[in-house]
């Protein structure tokens, strides 16, 4: 996207990205079905999926070519976040990509190095804590259970964490891999940074979880309005199929317009957050709350259109429900982004 036509509202793709979107569609559709994701449920972690995602390059993609990685832009990283939603796959790839980027900007990463190679690479998995409004102490880290390495902020310090255990995970409605994370029992401790530019660093990676996660998001709600308008048009009453009826398509429609505009939200947020961040610096919290208030109406509609077989356990609609509800968790309470909202504007504004 031309950063000109951008300011303009102009969302189209450039050729090159609209092609990276179809190739990880394509990747994703082959190769994570929905008895997979269901399959991965009880460790909220398809291990598989995640070494063949790992080996398109979509880690190292999304970091900047001195430390080994292939310079792409949180736009491009958006494209491919939307299609891991689309299949709600259980890979931690937003937590990863996101905690290694941080792990670039504070210099903990470098050309050459093993330990880095194997970051970049996705043979480490590092979590990251995506609470906004997170404490001391112990805390719920989304791929904290599955995770080689944690960074979390603690007092003053961004601390990387090692465990020659790692933490158990514990059962949430999203299906992620969390698990409960004491940094005062980690087997290995490191101060990356200390400061505020080391917390201006931390925030800069919550807005790029945010705007990830947003986009991951989209492509979720994307997918219950497709299944669900698929089922509408198959599916007839009175000798008309059900979407004729307005009190399905109506509802099929206002979803339709919340995916549209939290897409267009979600990129925006993304391109300035990469080139401009200091000029609107609440998009990437507005893109995030929008749609994690949003999902779950949406995919509510989606089992709502199918009646009894939406909230059939096995059914898609329902595996997309309590995902939408359970994926925005792993930012803590929502209200926190929406307060940092509040107060951005009110800068801008004063």
């Amino acid at each position: 996207m031309d950063r000109y036509e951008l300011r303009r509202q102009d969302y189209s793709l450039s050729a090159d990205q609209a092609e990276l979107q179809a190739v990880y569609a394509k990747f994703f559709k082959s190769r994570c079905s929905l008895e997979a994701v269901h399959a991965a449920e009880a460790a909220g972690f398809d291990k598989n999926l995640w070494e063949q995602l790992c080996g398109t390059g979509a880690t190292s993609m999304a970091l900047p070519e001195s430390v080994g990685g292939d310079g792409a832009t949180l736009v491009e990283l958006v494209l491919v976040a939307e299609e891991l939603g689309r299949v709600i796959a259980p890979v931690p790839w937003i937590d990863h990509v996101v905690a290694a980027r941080l792990l670039a900007r504070l210099g903990a990463l470098s050309a050459g190095d093993g330990d880095s190679a194997d970051i970049v690479e996705g043979r480490r998995i590092i979590a990251l804590d995506t609470r906004v409004d997170a404490a001391d102490g112990v805390r719920l880290i989304a791929s904290g259970s599955i995770a080689d390495e944690i960074i979390v902020r603690d007092g003053g310090d961004i601390v990387r964490l090692g465990f020659d255990t790692g933490p158990a995970k514990v059962d949430n409605i999203g299906r992620l891999p969390m698990a409960w994370v004491d940094p005062a029992a980690a087997d290995r401790r490191t101060v990356l940074a200390s400061g505020e530019q080391a917390r201006a660093e931390y925030r800069r990676a919550l807005d790029e979880w945010r705007v990830l996660t947003a986009a991951a998001l989209v492509g979720l709600v994307d997918e219950t309005l497709r299944i669900a308008a698929e089922f509408a048009t198959t599916r007839y009453t009175m000798g008309v199929p059900i979407s004729t009826l307005q009190g399905i398509s109506h509802p099929l429609a206002n979803v339709a317009v919340t995916v549209n505009a939290a897409r267009n939200l979600a990129r925006r947020a993304a391109w300035f957050l990469e080139h401009e961040p200091d000029y609107q610096p609440g998009l990437s919290a507005a893109a995030f709350v929008y749609i994690a208030e949003e999902a779950p109406k949406a995919a509510t509609v989606a089992v709502q259109v199918q009646g009894g077989l939406g909230v059939a356990t096995e059914a898609a609609a329902a595996a997309y429900l309590v995902r939408a509800r359970g994926w925005p968790l792993a930012a803590g309470d929502l209200g926190a982004s929406a307060v940092e909202i509040a107060e951005h504007f009110a800068v801008t504004s004063a």
